[in-house]
Formats: structure tokens, sequence, C-alpha cells
């Protein structure tokens, strides 16, 4: 039930975020004196509505996001009623059309910075010093945390029945020891563990020393044997090694909170961050459609493929049911700023697309007068329509294939 809510819960939002992001153009759009005749959530049959002014409100029968229709958007439209010609759009100077086209990405970011800043001033954001890499893991004091079992292949899955108990469980160490020597050798750091443990044999006897509490101690136990490829060469060939069945745990916290005044920071930090993020994952789309494919025809699917609105909700519906609340608002967070971007790429019918033609239109007109030849006008977008068909069709089809891998083979963030 939980799972549930929380899928409702994460594509209510998704609708919120859509319908404000409409509002976006539709406020800009009359602050600057420009006519809106309509603004709607969702698409299809009228469910209700009323009007205030010259604009028409209301709510459609597919929640599937929304519109609103702003009058003379450009020159070859044709809703343009008489006496209201200097209130179409493409009359207005360039930064006018830019504002009211932007403003709906504007809205995505600014949704995604209120609730960074939330989250830093309450949960936190993710700590900036919390080893990401293997080799920033290797140089953390070993303070290990005891796995139930130890897999023999070198693969990530769960315990098996016939897999070895872990050698750290059967000597009684506990999470949260750190481990100080390995038969004498002394350890500083996590990858001194690793280093140490890969030169002993399976099967042989370990003596461990460690620290539990500030009090030191020392076992003994019987190694496991597992296959790894060399610490230094990861993609190397992979060998039977000694293994303790123990992980790491970080000595630096995964979250970091802040004050209200020092909030603005960090989330001007983690922002930078994930507009890098979201500029490598869109660079990485074409790249990325075999393996949705694979995903689709029954290969295991790639926790790195983009992800579509269904796929969004399900997450969303999984961290509620763990109880992962902060992951359902970073989700919220990365969605909305996605968006965002997204929109603002310069191909029509999206938003940075209009914007693109409008800054062309201005510079193309300043070239002509310098040159003092006659101002070629506006661009006739019907000669654009198939350029446009085109995208459309493309990012058609990407969403459902998007949509058709999250049915079929969703990626999962939890174990259910």
């Amino acid at each position: 039930m939980s799972y549930l809510l929380g899928v409702v819960l994460f594509a209510l939002a998704i609708l919120i975020s859509v319908s404000l992001h409409e509002a976006g153009h539709m406020l800009t759009a009359k602050a600057f004196g420009m006519k809106v005749t309509r603004y709607f959530v969702g698409f299809g049959p009228t469910l209700w509505s009323f009007r205030r002014g010259e604009t028409e409100y209301g709510v459609k029968g597919i929640p599937l996001g929304g519109f609103c229709k702003i009058v003379g958007m450009t020159p070859q439209d044709d809703d343009v009623e008489p006496g209201d010609e200097k209130r179409a759009m493409w009359r207005y100077p360039v930064w006018k059309r830019t504002v009211v086209m932007s403003a709906g990405s504007v809205t995505h970011f600014a949704l995604a910075l209120v609730t960074l800043w939330i989250l830093a001033v309450s949960a936190g954001l993710p700590n900036p010093a919390y080893p990401t890499t293997e080799q920033q893991a290797r140089q953390e004091p070993a303070v290990i945390t005891l796995s139930d079992c130890v897999v023999p292949d070198n693969t990530a899955r769960a315990c098996a029945p016939g897999d070895a108990a872990s050698p750290a469980a059967q000597a009684q160490l506990r999470d949260g020891d750190r481990v100080t020597s390995l038969n004498g050798m002394p350890i500083n750091n996590y990858g001194q563990l690793l280093t140490t443990l890969r030169g002993l044999q399976p099967g042989s006897t370990a003596t461990i020393g460690y620290v539990r509490d500030g009090q030191p101690g020392q076992v003994t136990t019987t190694l496991a044997k597992t296959e790894r490829a060399p610490l230094d060469d990861p993609k190397g060939a992979v060998g039977p090694v000694a293994a303790l069945g123990v992980g790491l745990i970080p000595s630096t916290p995964t979250r970091v909170t802040y004050g209200p005044v020092a909030a603005f920071g960090a989330t001007a930090d983690f922002t930078g961050e994930m507009a890098v993020g979201t500029l490598h994952a869109l660079q990485r789309i074409p790249q990325k459609v075999p393996a949705l494919w694979t995903a689709i025809t029954g290969g295991e699917r790639d926790v790195d493929t983009p992800i579509s609105v269904v796929g969004a909700s399900r997450l969303g519906g999984e961290a509620v049911e763990n109880n992962a609340w902060l992951v359902f608002f970073m989700l919220f967070v990365s969605l909305n700023f996605f968006i965002g971007v997204f929109n603002l790429l310069p191909l029509l019918p999206l938003d940075g697309g209009h914007i693109a033609i409008a800054w062309f239109e201005r510079a193309r007109s300043w070239v002509y007068a310098r040159l003092r030849r006659p101002d070629p006008g506006r661009v006739d977008y019907l000669k654009l329509m198939p350029f446009t068909y085109a995208v459309i069709l493309i990012g058609g089809a990407f969403t459902l294939l998007t949509i058709t891998a999250d049915v079929v083979n969703p990626i999962t963030l939890f174990s259910r």
C-alpha cells in the first residue's frame, strides 16, 4: 500500500511541477501585456473550467501535463483577433519573449533549489567529502561492517545456500570494529587491509588485531576464498584470493546538515555538481538507446539508462515503501532540474527552440543593419515544421522506449 501511495505522490508532484511550469509562462506573459486565452492542467476532454477576464482556466481528463495558450507566439499563427495585433507575442521585444519562454524552466529550477535548501537545513545534503571512488575508500581507516557470507565468485549478489560464512563474523568481530593488524602487519587504512589479505592464502589462519570502543583485542579465524581481479587492475584476470567477509564503514558521514545561511552556499555547490551531471547524462542518451533495447528484450537493465516519468514514479514508490523520504525528494529535485535543462535545448518545439529563433532573428537583423541591407524579417516557422516533426518523432520514440523499459524491466533502488 505504501508503494502505491509513493507512486501516486510522486506522479502528483510531477503534475504539479509541470502545471507550475505552464503557470510561469502564463504569469510572465500577462505581466508583459501578452494575451493568454487558456490555461489548463492535463490534456483531452475538459472536466471543469471557468473564465476570468480573457483567460479560461480548467482541468482536463488526462493528467499528463498541462498547457497555456499565448496568442501570436509566431508570425504564422492565425489566432490573433482584430484589435489584438499589438498583443501578439511575436511582436514583443526579444528579451521579453525570452523571459516568457524561459519562465517554465526557471520554475523547475526554483522548485529544485527551494527543495534542496529545505533538505540542507533538515535532512542534509550528500557530503562532498564522502569517499566516492575506490582509491578514496582505501585511504579510510579500516572500520568494518560484517557481511553475512562470502560469495565465492566475482559477483555482487545476495547470500545463497552453500556460501561460506563470514570469517570475521565467526571470529566474533562486530560492525564498527577498527582492524589494526593482520598476522602482525600493522593496518592503518582499508587499502592496507585489502593488500595484506591478498598476500594470504584462502583457508589459512589469520590473527586479527582490532579496537572496539577504545579497547584493543585480538581474534583468530580461517580465511575464506573468493574470486577477485588484482587491486591495481580492476579489469584484469580474476583469480582466487583470501576473504575476511567484511566491508568498509567510511569515517565521514554520508550527509551534512547546514544552518539557514550556510545552506545557500551548499545548495549552490550541489546545484553546480548536478548541472555537470545533467549535461553528461544528456550527452550519454544516444549511446544508452541500445542498453534500453537490451532491457526490453530480456537483458539486464543498466542502472545508468534514462528513465521516464513512469520509472521515476516507481522509484518514488520504492522510496516511500522503504521510508527513504530523502531519496524521494532527491528524485524530485533531479527530475525538475533535468526537465528545466532539457526544455532549454535549442530545438523546436521546446522552449529553448523558440528562444534560439528569437535571438537568431535579433542577431540577423543587427548584421543586416551593419551591412546597410533591408531587415530580412521574422523566421518562417512553417519552413521549420519538417525539422520540428522529426524532433517530435524522435522524442516520442525515445519516450515510448523508456516507458516500455520502465514497465517491463524497471530500475530498482531497494530489494522488494
